[in-house]
Protein backbone atom coordinates (compact mmCIF):
# COMPACT_ATOMS: atom_id res chain seq x y z
CA UNK A 1 0.00 0.00 0.00
CA UNK A 2 1.30 3.43 -0.95
CA UNK A 3 1.66 6.11 2.01
CA UNK A 4 0.80 9.34 1.79
CA UNK A 5 4.67 9.58 3.19
CA UNK A 6 5.81 7.59 0.15
CA UNK A 7 4.16 9.46 -2.14
CA UNK A 8 5.98 12.56 -0.56
CA UNK A 9 9.24 10.76 -1.04
CA UNK A 10 8.56 9.79 -4.63
CA UNK A 11 7.36 13.39 -5.37
CA UNK A 12 10.62 14.69 -4.11
CA UNK A 13 12.83 12.19 -6.15
CA UNK A 14 11.08 13.34 -9.56
CA UNK A 15 11.76 17.46 -8.62
CA UNK A 16 15.52 16.25 -8.25
CA UNK A 17 15.27 13.85 -11.29
CA UNK A 18 13.60 17.14 -13.27
CA UNK A 19 16.64 19.68 -11.51
CA UNK A 20 19.46 17.30 -12.62
CA UNK A 21 18.07 17.24 -16.18
CA UNK A 22 17.80 21.02 -16.21
CA UNK A 23 21.08 21.12 -14.42
CA UNK A 24 22.61 19.34 -17.27
CA UNK A 25 20.65 21.66 -20.09
CA UNK A 26 22.66 24.52 -18.35
CA UNK A 27 25.56 23.48 -18.30
CA UNK A 28 26.22 23.44 -21.77
CA UNK A 29 29.15 20.32 -21.79
CA UNK A 30 30.40 19.61 -24.69
CA UNK A 31 30.27 16.38 -26.84
CA UNK A 32 33.68 15.33 -25.05
CA UNK A 33 32.83 16.01 -21.78
CA UNK A 34 29.45 14.34 -22.23
CA UNK A 35 31.27 11.11 -23.04
CA UNK A 36 34.27 11.26 -20.69
CA UNK A 37 31.06 11.34 -18.43
CA UNK A 38 29.43 8.31 -19.40
CA UNK A 39 32.76 6.67 -19.83
CA UNK A 40 33.54 7.16 -15.89
CA UNK A 41 30.36 6.21 -14.90
CA UNK A 42 30.70 3.07 -16.86
CA UNK A 43 33.92 2.28 -15.97
CA UNK A 44 33.30 3.27 -12.25
CA UNK A 45 31.18 -0.06 -12.32
CA UNK A 46 33.62 -2.47 -14.15
CA UNK A 47 36.95 -1.59 -12.37
CA UNK A 48 37.00 -2.84 -8.61
CA UNK A 49 40.33 -2.34 -7.44
CA UNK A 50 41.15 1.38 -6.05
CA UNK A 51 44.36 1.50 -8.15
CA UNK A 52 42.53 0.78 -11.20
CA UNK A 53 39.91 3.48 -10.12
CA UNK A 54 42.55 5.99 -9.61
CA UNK A 55 44.02 5.49 -13.51
CA UNK A 56 40.64 5.59 -14.85
CA UNK A 57 40.06 9.11 -13.26
CA UNK A 58 43.64 10.70 -14.75
CA UNK A 59 43.13 8.87 -18.15
CA UNK A 60 39.88 9.87 -18.75
CA UNK A 61 40.63 13.09 -18.99
CA UNK A 62 43.98 12.42 -20.70
CA UNK A 63 42.15 11.12 -23.77
CA UNK A 64 39.05 13.03 -23.90
CA UNK A 65 40.10 16.67 -22.92
CA UNK A 66 43.61 16.19 -24.02
CA UNK A 67 44.94 17.29 -20.57
CA UNK A 68 46.93 15.70 -17.98
CA UNK A 69 46.66 15.44 -14.15
CA UNK A 70 47.92 13.51 -11.03
CA UNK A 71 45.50 12.22 -8.03
CA UNK A 72 46.30 13.27 -4.84
CA UNK A 73 44.72 11.75 -1.78
CA UNK A 74 45.01 11.65 2.08
CA UNK A 75 46.83 9.03 3.31
CA UNK A 76 45.73 6.65 6.76
CA UNK A 77 45.96 9.12 9.31
CA UNK A 78 44.03 12.27 7.38
CA UNK A 79 46.42 14.42 8.08
CA UNK A 80 48.78 14.17 5.08
CA UNK A 81 48.67 14.21 0.58
CA UNK A 82 49.93 11.63 -1.10
CA UNK A 83 50.29 11.39 -4.62
CA UNK A 84 48.27 7.71 -6.00
CA UNK A 85 48.08 8.12 -9.82
CA UNK A 86 49.90 10.28 -12.78
CA UNK A 87 48.91 10.58 -16.19
CA UNK A 88 52.56 11.30 -17.17
CA UNK A 89 53.66 7.61 -15.59
CA UNK A 90 52.57 4.47 -16.58
CA UNK A 91 53.23 3.17 -13.25
CA UNK A 92 51.39 3.30 -9.43
CA UNK A 93 55.06 2.80 -7.68
CA UNK A 94 58.28 5.41 -7.79
CA UNK A 95 55.90 8.20 -8.03
CA UNK A 96 57.68 10.59 -6.79
CA UNK A 97 57.10 13.27 -3.82
CA UNK A 98 53.61 15.40 -3.31
CA UNK A 99 54.88 19.19 -4.43
CA UNK A 100 55.20 21.86 -2.14
CA UNK A 101 52.68 24.21 -4.01
CA UNK A 102 49.76 21.16 -3.15
CA UNK A 103 47.77 21.45 -0.35
CA UNK A 104 44.27 21.15 0.30
CA UNK A 105 41.60 23.56 -0.05
CA UNK A 106 38.23 23.97 0.33
CA UNK A 107 38.59 25.95 -3.29
CA UNK A 108 40.11 25.44 -6.46
CA UNK A 109 42.84 26.88 -7.09
CA UNK A 110 46.08 27.65 -9.18
CA UNK A 111 49.81 26.95 -8.91
CA UNK A 112 52.79 26.35 -10.57
CA UNK A 113 50.72 26.81 -14.11
CA UNK A 114 48.21 23.81 -13.06
CA UNK A 115 45.01 23.78 -11.72
CA UNK A 116 43.97 22.46 -8.19
CA UNK A 117 40.67 21.33 -7.52
CA UNK A 118 39.12 19.66 -3.98
CA UNK A 119 37.54 16.04 -3.95
CA UNK A 120 35.28 16.48 -1.76
CA UNK A 121 34.12 13.36 0.23
CA UNK A 122 30.56 13.52 -1.13
CA UNK A 123 29.38 15.46 -4.15
CA UNK A 124 27.59 19.10 -3.08
CA UNK A 125 27.32 22.50 -4.37
CA UNK A 126 29.90 25.24 -3.36
CA UNK A 127 27.20 26.81 -1.21
CA UNK A 128 27.27 23.59 0.62
CA UNK A 129 31.06 23.53 2.01
CA UNK A 130 31.03 24.56 5.48
CA UNK A 131 34.30 26.60 6.02
CA UNK A 132 34.00 26.02 9.92
CA UNK A 133 34.55 22.27 9.47
CA UNK A 134 38.02 21.09 9.32
CA UNK A 135 39.23 20.69 5.58
CA UNK A 136 39.73 16.87 6.21
CA UNK A 137 36.22 16.44 7.15
CA UNK A 138 34.71 17.56 3.80
CA UNK A 139 37.93 16.99 1.14
CA UNK A 140 39.73 13.93 0.42
CA UNK A 141 42.26 15.08 -1.81
CA UNK A 142 43.18 16.88 -4.59
CA UNK A 143 43.33 16.80 -8.51
CA UNK A 144 45.62 18.55 -10.37
CA UNK A 145 45.39 19.38 -13.80
CA UNK A 146 47.92 20.63 -16.27
CA UNK A 147 48.56 22.94 -18.05
CA UNK A 148 45.85 25.30 -16.68
CA UNK A 149 45.97 27.76 -19.49
CA UNK A 150 44.64 25.14 -21.63
CA UNK A 151 41.59 25.58 -20.08
CA UNK A 152 38.80 27.20 -20.89
CA UNK A 153 36.50 28.95 -17.88
CA UNK A 154 33.72 26.26 -18.97
CA UNK A 155 36.54 23.73 -18.93
CA UNK A 156 37.02 24.64 -15.15
CA UNK A 157 33.38 24.17 -14.45
CA UNK A 158 33.06 20.72 -15.77
CA UNK A 159 36.24 19.75 -13.84
CA UNK A 160 34.63 20.74 -10.25
CA UNK A 161 31.65 18.88 -11.55
CA UNK A 162 33.84 15.96 -12.34
CA UNK A 163 36.04 16.19 -9.16
CA UNK A 164 32.31 15.74 -7.18
CA UNK A 165 31.70 12.13 -9.25
CA UNK A 166 35.18 11.13 -8.19
CA UNK A 167 34.93 12.29 -4.53
CA UNK A 168 31.26 10.07 -4.52
CA UNK A 169 32.70 7.05 -6.00
CA UNK A 170 35.69 7.58 -3.62
CA UNK A 171 33.45 7.98 -0.67
CA UNK A 172 31.67 4.44 -1.06
CA UNK A 173 35.18 2.84 -2.39
CA UNK A 174 36.48 3.78 0.97
CA UNK A 175 33.60 3.02 3.02
CA UNK A 176 33.27 -0.52 1.83
CA UNK A 177 36.50 -1.17 1.77
CA UNK A 178 36.77 -0.10 5.65
CA UNK A 179 33.58 -1.97 6.04
CA UNK A 180 35.25 -5.13 4.57
CA UNK A 181 38.46 -4.85 7.01
CA UNK A 182 35.62 -4.10 10.07
CA UNK A 183 33.82 -7.72 9.14
CA UNK A 184 37.39 -9.21 8.77
CA UNK A 185 37.93 -8.22 12.48
CA UNK A 186 34.45 -8.85 13.73
CA UNK A 187 35.01 -12.41 12.14
CA UNK A 188 38.97 -12.57 13.93
CA UNK A 189 37.79 -11.38 17.19
CA UNK A 190 34.61 -13.74 17.56
CA UNK A 191 37.34 -16.58 16.80
CA UNK A 192 39.26 -15.04 19.72
CA UNK A 193 36.20 -15.16 22.02
CA UNK A 194 35.71 -18.59 21.32
CA UNK A 195 38.90 -19.71 21.99
CA UNK A 196 40.32 -17.47 24.67
CA UNK A 197 36.67 -17.08 26.20
CA UNK A 198 33.82 -19.64 25.67
CA UNK A 199 36.08 -22.53 25.71
CA UNK A 200 38.18 -21.99 29.11
CA UNK A 201 35.01 -20.94 30.02
CA UNK A 202 33.92 -24.14 30.48
CA UNK A 203 36.89 -25.03 32.96
CA UNK A 204 34.74 -23.09 35.28
CA UNK A 205 32.34 -26.31 35.65
CA UNK A 206 35.66 -28.39 36.94
CA UNK A 207 36.51 -25.91 39.42
CA UNK A 208 33.09 -25.61 41.02
CA UNK A 209 32.80 -29.50 40.95
CA UNK A 210 35.73 -29.62 43.21
CA UNK A 211 34.93 -26.32 45.24
CA UNK A 212 31.70 -28.95 45.64
CA UNK A 213 33.57 -31.75 46.88
CA UNK A 214 35.86 -29.39 49.14
CA UNK A 215 32.41 -28.00 50.75
CA UNK A 216 31.13 -32.15 50.93
CA UNK A 217 34.62 -32.41 53.24
CA UNK A 218 33.51 -30.12 56.23
CA UNK A 219 31.13 -32.46 56.63
CA UNK A 220 33.74 -34.72 57.35
CA UNK A 221 35.47 -32.22 59.80
CA UNK A 222 32.08 -31.82 61.77
CA UNK A 223 32.07 -35.39 62.06
CA UNK A 224 35.31 -35.28 64.04
CA UNK A 225 34.85 -32.28 66.05
CA UNK A 226 31.68 -33.99 67.51
CA UNK A 227 33.83 -37.25 68.17
CA UNK A 228 36.36 -35.23 70.19
CA UNK A 229 33.12 -33.89 71.79
CA UNK A 230 31.83 -37.33 72.78
CA UNK A 231 34.95 -38.01 74.17
CA UNK A 232 35.58 -35.14 76.22
CA UNK A 233 33.86 -35.99 79.70
CA UNK A 234 32.62 -32.38 80.41
CA UNK A 235 32.90 -30.38 76.26
CA UNK A 236 33.70 -26.89 76.71
CA UNK A 237 31.31 -24.26 75.19
CA UNK A 238 34.46 -23.38 72.55
CA UNK A 239 33.85 -27.07 71.04
CA UNK A 240 30.52 -26.11 70.66
CA UNK A 241 30.85 -22.81 69.37
CA UNK A 242 33.29 -24.30 66.61
CA UNK A 243 30.94 -26.59 65.60
CA UNK A 244 28.41 -24.16 65.22
CA UNK A 245 30.89 -21.97 63.30
CA UNK A 246 32.00 -24.84 60.90
CA UNK A 247 28.16 -25.76 60.44
CA UNK A 248 27.45 -21.70 59.07
CA UNK A 249 30.28 -21.52 57.20
CA UNK A 250 29.44 -24.61 55.29
CA UNK A 251 25.85 -23.42 55.02
CA UNK A 252 27.22 -20.01 53.57
CA UNK A 253 29.82 -22.11 50.93
CA UNK A 254 26.67 -23.96 49.81
CA UNK A 255 24.40 -20.71 49.03
CA UNK A 256 27.36 -18.98 47.30
CA UNK A 257 27.75 -22.42 45.42
CA UNK A 258 24.79 -22.74 44.06
CA UNK A 259 24.15 -18.66 43.23
CA UNK A 260 28.05 -18.95 41.40
CA UNK A 261 26.55 -22.20 39.69
CA UNK A 262 23.45 -20.69 38.54
CA UNK A 263 25.21 -17.09 37.63
CA UNK A 264 28.13 -19.25 35.58
CA UNK A 265 24.94 -21.25 33.86
CA UNK A 266 23.01 -17.91 32.38
CA UNK A 267 26.55 -16.20 32.00
CA UNK A 268 27.87 -18.90 29.63
CA UNK A 269 24.11 -19.20 28.17
CA UNK A 270 24.38 -15.77 27.08
CA UNK A 271 27.81 -15.66 25.97
CA UNK A 272 27.22 -18.82 23.66
CA UNK A 273 23.95 -17.30 22.11
CA UNK A 274 25.32 -13.82 21.69
CA UNK A 275 28.71 -14.65 20.06
CA UNK A 276 27.15 -17.66 18.40
CA UNK A 277 29.85 -17.70 14.75
CA UNK A 278 26.89 -18.10 12.76
CA UNK A 279 25.58 -14.39 13.93
CA UNK A 280 28.91 -12.89 11.88
CA UNK A 281 29.12 -14.98 9.32
CA UNK A 282 25.73 -14.14 8.03
CA UNK A 283 25.34 -11.33 9.22
CA UNK A 284 21.87 -11.23 11.17
CA UNK A 285 20.71 -13.12 14.61
CA UNK A 286 20.34 -16.88 13.68
CA UNK A 287 18.49 -18.96 15.26
CA UNK A 288 19.05 -22.97 17.00
CA UNK A 289 15.46 -23.28 17.97
CA UNK A 290 14.98 -26.49 20.26
CA UNK A 291 11.66 -27.69 21.71
CA UNK A 292 11.13 -26.48 25.71
CA UNK A 293 8.87 -25.11 28.50
CA UNK A 294 9.00 -21.80 28.77
CA UNK A 295 8.06 -21.50 32.49
CA UNK A 296 10.44 -23.53 33.61
CA UNK A 297 13.56 -23.35 31.65
CA UNK A 298 13.56 -19.64 30.49
CA UNK A 299 11.13 -17.38 32.75
CA UNK A 300 12.17 -19.07 36.45
CA UNK A 301 15.85 -19.22 35.82
CA UNK A 302 15.77 -15.55 34.78
CA UNK A 303 13.27 -14.79 37.54
CA UNK A 304 15.80 -16.64 40.26
CA UNK A 305 18.52 -14.26 38.87
CA UNK A 306 16.66 -11.05 39.50
CA UNK A 307 14.51 -12.57 42.56
CA UNK A 308 16.99 -10.74 44.65
CA UNK A 309 17.34 -7.47 42.99
CA UNK A 310 13.38 -7.43 43.28
CA UNK A 311 13.16 -7.81 47.12
CA UNK A 312 15.81 -5.19 47.48
CA UNK A 313 14.16 -2.53 46.04
CA UNK A 314 10.89 -3.81 47.17
CA UNK A 315 8.83 -5.09 44.18
CA UNK A 316 6.69 -7.90 44.93
CA UNK A 317 6.71 -10.63 42.18
CA UNK A 318 3.44 -11.70 41.37
CA UNK A 319 3.84 -15.41 39.56
CA UNK A 320 0.47 -16.33 37.42
CA UNK A 321 -1.33 -19.55 38.60
CA UNK A 322 -2.15 -20.61 34.94
CA UNK A 323 1.92 -20.87 33.84
CA UNK A 324 2.70 -23.38 36.43
CA UNK A 325 3.13 -26.42 35.73
CA UNK A 326 2.16 -25.63 31.97
CA UNK A 327 3.17 -28.25 29.78
CA UNK A 328 3.34 -26.51 26.51
CA UNK A 329 6.38 -27.35 24.19
CA UNK A 330 7.57 -24.10 21.74
CA UNK A 331 10.52 -24.35 19.27
CA UNK A 332 12.49 -21.37 20.06
CA UNK A 333 16.34 -20.42 20.72
CA UNK A 334 16.34 -20.71 24.51
CA UNK A 335 19.79 -18.05 24.63
CA UNK A 336 18.19 -15.55 22.66
CA UNK A 337 14.34 -15.50 24.35
CA UNK A 338 16.09 -15.83 27.69
CA UNK A 339 17.89 -12.27 27.09
CA UNK A 340 14.37 -11.43 25.94
CA UNK A 341 13.65 -12.05 29.80
CA UNK A 342 16.36 -11.07 30.77
CA UNK A 343 16.21 -7.60 29.22
CA UNK A 344 12.13 -7.36 30.43
CA UNK A 345 13.11 -8.18 33.74
CA UNK A 346 15.80 -5.47 33.92
CA UNK A 347 13.49 -2.65 32.79
CA UNK A 348 10.93 -3.68 34.95
CA UNK A 349 13.67 -3.57 37.86
CA UNK A 350 14.64 0.09 37.05
CA UNK A 351 10.82 1.68 36.22
CA UNK A 352 8.58 0.16 38.41
CA UNK A 353 6.59 2.43 40.91
CA UNK A 354 4.51 2.01 43.53
CA UNK A 355 0.70 3.06 43.03
CA UNK A 356 -2.24 2.74 45.19
CA UNK A 357 -4.57 -0.32 43.81
CA UNK A 358 -8.39 -0.30 43.93
CA UNK A 359 -8.51 -1.62 47.62
CA UNK A 360 -6.67 1.70 49.00
CA UNK A 361 -3.19 -0.21 49.08
CA UNK A 362 0.29 0.76 48.24
CA UNK A 363 1.77 -1.97 45.11
CA UNK A 364 4.62 -2.21 43.76
CA UNK A 365 5.16 -5.23 41.70
CA UNK A 366 6.08 -6.85 38.81
CA UNK A 367 3.35 -9.91 37.26
CA UNK A 368 4.15 -11.96 34.09
CA UNK A 369 1.84 -14.54 32.65
CA UNK A 370 0.68 -15.44 28.86
CA UNK A 371 -2.51 -15.73 27.25
CA UNK A 372 -3.69 -17.50 24.12
CA UNK A 373 -4.96 -15.83 21.31
CA UNK A 374 -6.94 -18.28 18.71
CA UNK A 375 -6.15 -17.59 14.65
CA UNK A 376 -4.00 -14.45 16.04
CA UNK A 377 -2.00 -15.20 12.96
CA UNK A 378 -4.77 -16.24 10.38
CA UNK A 379 -7.34 -19.06 10.29
CA UNK A 380 -6.12 -22.36 12.49
CA UNK A 381 -2.60 -20.55 13.11
CA UNK A 382 -2.97 -19.53 16.82
CA UNK A 383 -0.70 -17.28 19.36
CA UNK A 384 0.46 -17.27 22.59
CA UNK A 385 1.20 -13.95 24.13
CA UNK A 386 3.89 -13.49 27.06
CA UNK A 387 3.57 -10.39 29.41
CA UNK A 388 5.49 -8.59 31.50
CA UNK A 389 3.28 -5.87 33.73
CA UNK A 390 4.84 -3.64 35.87
CA UNK A 391 2.98 -0.72 38.27
CA UNK A 392 3.59 2.55 37.71
CA UNK A 393 2.87 5.76 35.35
CA UNK A 394 1.62 5.18 32.01
CA UNK A 395 4.32 6.10 28.71
CA UNK A 396 2.71 9.19 27.06
CA UNK A 397 1.38 8.37 23.61
CA UNK A 398 4.47 9.49 21.81
CA UNK A 399 7.04 7.05 23.59
CA UNK A 400 4.80 4.65 23.41
CA UNK A 401 4.72 4.43 19.56
CA UNK A 402 8.32 4.63 19.32
CA UNK A 403 9.40 2.55 22.43
CA UNK A 404 10.50 -0.38 20.62
CA UNK A 405 12.64 1.94 18.23
CA UNK A 406 16.72 1.37 18.99
CA UNK A 407 17.98 4.62 20.72
CA UNK A 408 14.73 5.34 22.22
CA UNK A 409 13.93 6.10 25.81
CA UNK A 410 11.92 7.75 28.42
CA UNK A 411 11.85 11.03 30.11
CA UNK A 412 12.72 9.20 33.73
CA UNK A 413 15.24 6.87 32.30
CA UNK A 414 17.84 9.91 31.84
CA UNK A 415 18.99 9.35 35.41
CA UNK A 416 19.51 5.13 34.94
CA UNK A 417 22.32 3.03 32.84
CA UNK A 418 21.21 2.02 29.69
CA UNK A 419 21.33 2.51 25.92
CA UNK A 420 18.15 2.16 24.35
CA UNK A 421 18.94 -0.86 22.92
CA UNK A 422 17.20 -3.60 25.32
CA UNK A 423 13.93 -3.49 23.65
CA UNK A 424 14.95 -2.90 19.99
CA UNK A 425 16.82 -6.42 21.23
CA UNK A 426 13.36 -7.92 22.04
CA UNK A 427 11.61 -6.81 18.57
CA UNK A 428 14.89 -8.25 16.72
CA UNK A 429 14.60 -11.68 18.54
CA UNK A 430 10.63 -12.07 18.74
CA UNK A 431 10.18 -11.01 14.95
CA UNK A 432 12.60 -13.39 13.80
CA UNK A 433 10.74 -16.24 15.51
CA UNK A 434 7.69 -15.19 13.69
CA UNK A 435 6.20 -13.32 16.62
CA UNK A 436 5.48 -9.84 17.25
CA UNK A 437 6.19 -7.49 20.03
CA UNK A 438 4.33 -4.42 21.94
CA UNK A 439 3.14 -2.17 24.29
CA UNK A 440 -0.65 -1.91 26.41
CA UNK A 441 -1.80 0.72 29.07
CA UNK A 442 -2.74 -1.45 31.70
CA UNK A 443 -4.86 -0.59 35.44
CA UNK A 444 -2.24 0.63 37.43
CA UNK A 445 0.77 0.29 35.29
CA UNK A 446 2.48 -0.63 31.76
CA UNK A 447 2.33 -4.14 30.34
CA UNK A 448 4.97 -5.10 27.69
CA UNK A 449 4.68 -8.24 25.73
CA UNK A 450 5.50 -10.31 22.83
CA UNK A 451 3.46 -12.59 20.76
CA UNK A 452 4.60 -16.02 19.18
CA UNK A 453 2.83 -18.34 17.02
CA UNK A 454 1.61 -21.76 18.49
CA UNK A 455 2.29 -25.21 16.48
CA UNK A 456 -0.56 -27.17 16.95
CA UNK A 457 0.68 -30.73 17.29
CA UNK A 458 -0.92 -33.87 18.61
CA UNK A 459 1.58 -34.16 21.83
CA UNK A 460 1.02 -30.37 22.74
CA UNK A 461 -2.13 -29.14 24.29
CA UNK A 462 -5.66 -28.25 23.30
CA UNK A 463 -6.49 -24.90 22.99
CA UNK A 464 -10.18 -25.21 24.24
CA UNK A 465 -9.06 -26.78 27.55
CA UNK A 466 -7.10 -23.52 29.04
Amino acid sequence: MTTSKHRSDFQKILERIRQKSENYERYKFSKEQHALLRTFFDLAQEFDSLTDFYAMCVFSLKEFLGVDSRLYLLDETGQHLKLVCDSLKASFSDLGEVPPYIRLSINPYEAAESYIIPINRKPSGEDDIQPARKIAEVVVGVLEVFPGNKLSRADRFFLKKYTNRIGYNLHNRIIAEQNIRHLKFINNLVMDIEHNVITPNIHFRYLFNQLKKRIAELDCLVALVEGIKEKLKEPSANCEMVLNKIRDLQQGLIQSHKELMEHHANYSLFLETLFRRDHFTQGHLVLRPTKCLVEKEIITPQLEHFASRFAARDITIERPDDMIGEGIPLRVDVGLLSQVYANLFSNALKYTEQVIDHHGKPRKAMAYGREFLRNYFGDGKDGIKFNVFTTGKHLDAQLAAAIFTDGVRGENSRRLPGTGHGLSFIKQVVEIHGGEVGYERTQQGNNFYFILPLPRTEESYEFEKS
